[in-house]
C-alpha cells in the first residue's frame, strides 16, 4: 500500500510475464518430451533431427527399411511394372564340378549366381555414392528375379553359418544380388563310344514367372561372364567353357529367354586301359597258349580254355554294372566281346582238333596200322608226355584205296607221278578230300592257329583303335 502507482504497476507486469513464461516454458518442454517418445516410438528412440542434413549413408542412426522406404513400395511387382521388360544381368563363376554320373546321367556343380538389375525404388540420397550390402534378412523384403535351372533334379543354397546370400544396393538403384548354390542337373549322354567319348553337357537358367514382355535375361560381359575356378575331376578332362543364349517357348505361357552354361568332357582314357583293355588282351593272349600244349593232354588245354572264358565273362559283367542300361551298342562293349570270341573260338579250335585227332587214330586202327594192343581211348586222356612218334606207325598212301607190296614201276600203275614232259596238270581236290587231308593231319590246325589267331586279333585292334581314338 505504500508503494507508487508506478512501481506496484511495474511488479504486476513482472509477475505476469514470469507466471507466462514459466507456462510457455512449461508447454515446450512438454512439446519436447512429446516429440522424444514420439521419436522414441517411431525410430527407436535413437534419431537425432540434426542428423537429417547430414548425408544419411553416414547416418547409422536410421533403419535399413526407412532408408530404402521398403515400406513405401509393393515390392510384390517388378520394377517398372507396365512398361517395357526390366533387363537383368546375369554372370556366374564356377567353384567346381563335384560329380559326374554316367549311370544316373546327371552331373553336380557348385557356383556363385550372380544378377544384376536396376530398382529405383531402393534408391537413396548420398553424397560419396557409396553402397550398402546386406544379407539374406533384407532379400525376402523386396524383388528379386526368379531365376531357377531347368533341368534340375536337386539344389541347394549353402546356409554354413549363414545364408550364403549378398545384396548390395547402390544410391541409383542399381542392385547386385549374389548367392551360392549347388544343382544337380540331367545331363542327355552318349555313350556309343564310351570309353573314347567326349560329352556335352550345359546348365540352363531362366525365369520361371516373367516371360521375355516383362524380364530379359543375358549375360552381363558377353563370353566373360563366365568364371570357372581352377576344377580337376578323376575320370574327365574339361576341355572347354562358354556361355550361350536363346529363347524356348511354352504353348500356355509364351516366349522366355534362356541362358547356357555349355562346358565340354572329355573322358580320361588310362583308367579304362587299366581295369578293362589290358586284362582283356592278356586273356585272349593267354587262350593263345593252347595252341602250343600238346593236343593230347586233355586235362590243361580244356582248363585253360574254361579259366580264360570265364575270365572274360567277369570282366564283361563288371563294365556292364557300372553303366547305365542302354539300348545301344558301347565301343567297349565291341571290344569285349570280339575278345570273348577270340577266346571262345580258341576253345571251339581244340574241341575241333582233338575231334580230328581221334578220328584220325581210328582210321588208323582200322586199316591195321596200330598193334591190337593200343586202346584208341588213351588218347582222351594223355597228360601231353605222348608223341606221335612213339607209336609204330608205317607211312601209307591215303590216295591208294587199297594196300598192295607189288611196286609201282609203270606210270599208269602210279597216278601221283609227274609226267616227264608235256604240260603239267594239277587235279582240284573236292572238299571231301581237303576234310580228309585235314584229318589225317589234325596237328595242321595247331600250327595254323599259331599264325591266324594273333593276326586276326592284331588288325581288329587296329581297326578298332583307329576308329574310336
Amino acid at each position: 500500500s505504500n508503494l507508487a502507482p508506478a512501481s506496484l504497476s511495474s511488479h504486476l507486469l513482472h509477475f505476469v510475464s514470469m507466471a507466462t513464461g514459466g507456462r510457455n516454458s512449461g508447454r515446450r518442454r512438454h512439446k519436447e518430451v512429446f516429440l522424444g517418445e514420439n521419436s522414441k516410438f517411431k525410430f527407436g528412440g535413437r534419431i537425432d533431427y540434426k542428423l537429417k542434413r547430414q548425408d544419411s549413408t553416414k547416418t547409422l542412426l536410421i533403419k535399413s527399411e526407412q532408408l530404402l522406404k521398403i515400406e513405401e513400395h509393393d515390392f510384390a511387382m517388378r520394377p517398372g511394372f507396365g512398361a517395357s521388360a526390366i533387363p537383368v544381368g546375369i554372370d556366374v563363376q564356377v567353384e567346381s564340378i563335384d560329380s559326374i554320373s554316367e549311370v544316373n546321367m546327371d552331373f553336380t556343380m557348385t557356383l556363385y549366381l550372380r544378377h544384376y538389375w536396376k530398382d529405383e525404388r531402393l534408391s537413396f540420397p548420398s553424397r560419396t555414392n557409396q553402397s550398402r550390402t546386406f544379407d539374406s534378412r533384407l532379400v525376402k523384403k523386396i524383388w528379386v528375379p526368379d531365376v531357377f535351372f531347368v533341368h534340375s533334379k536337386r539344389s541347394f543354397i549353402h546356409d554354413t553359418t549363414m545364408e550364403n546370400i549378398m545384396l548390395r544396393v547402390y544410391p541409383d538403384g542399381n542392385i547386385l544380388y549374389s548367392v551360392r548354390v549347388t544343382v544337380t542337373a540331367l545331363c542327355s549322354m552318349d555313350f556309343s563310344s564310351f570309353p573314347l567319348d567326349t560329352q556335352n553337357c550345359s546348365l540352363e537358367l531362366e525365369s520361371y514367372a516373367y516371360n521375355e514382355n516383362d524380364l530379359m535375361l543375358y549375360w552381363k560381359n558377353g563370353n566373360d561372364s563366365l568364371r570357372t575356378d581352377e576344377i580337376v575331376l578323376s575320370q574327365f578332362f574339361i576341355e572347354h567353357f562358354h556361355a550361350s543364349s536363346g529363347l524356348a517357348f511354352y504353348s500356355s505361357t509364351g516366349w522366355y529367354n534362356r541362358l547356357f552354361i555349355n562346358f565340354i568332357l572329355r573322358r580320361h582314357i588310362f583308367f579304362f586301359m587299366l581295369q578293362t583293355y589290358f586284362p582283356t588282351m592278356l586273356m585272349v593272349v593267354l587262350s593263345w597258349v593252347s595252341f602250343w600244349i600238346d593236343r593230347r593232354a586233355v586235362p590243361a588245354r580244356v582248363s585253360l580254355g574254361i579259366t580264360t572264358v570265364l575270365t572274360m565273362s567277369t570282366i564283361i559283367t563288371g563294365v556292364s554294372s557300372s553303366m547305365p542300361q542302354v539300348s545301344y551298342v558301347k565301343a567297349v562293349d565291341i571290344y569285349l566281346w570280339t575278345s570273348f570270341l577270340f577266346v571262345f573260338l580258341s576253345v571251339i579250335e581244340y574241341a575241333a582238333v582233338n575231334y580230328c585227332t581221334t578220328l584220325e587214330e581210328m582210321r588208323k586202327m582200322k586199316r591195321g596200322k596200330i598193334p591190337s594192343t593200343f586202346n584208341a581211348s588213351q588218347a582222351m586222356a594223355f597228360d601231353g608226355c605222348f608223341h606221335d612218334n612213339e607209336m609204330e606207325l608205317t607211312p601209307f598212301n591215303s590216295m591208294a584205296p587199297t594196300l598192295t607190296t607189288e611196286p609201282l614201276t609203270t606210270p599208269s600203275q602210279c597216278p601221283d607221278l609227274r609226267p616227264p614232259e608235256g604240260t603239267r596238270l594239277r587235279r582240284q581236290r573236292s572238299v571231301r578230300e581237303n576234310v580228309d587231308l585235314l584229318v589225317s593231319n589234325s596237328y595242321m590246325i595247331d600250327s595254323y592257329s599259331r599264325l591266324a589267331f594273333p593276326l586276326s586279333y592284331l588288325l581288329f585292334n587296329t581297326i578298332y583303335w583307329s576308329l574310336y581314338s
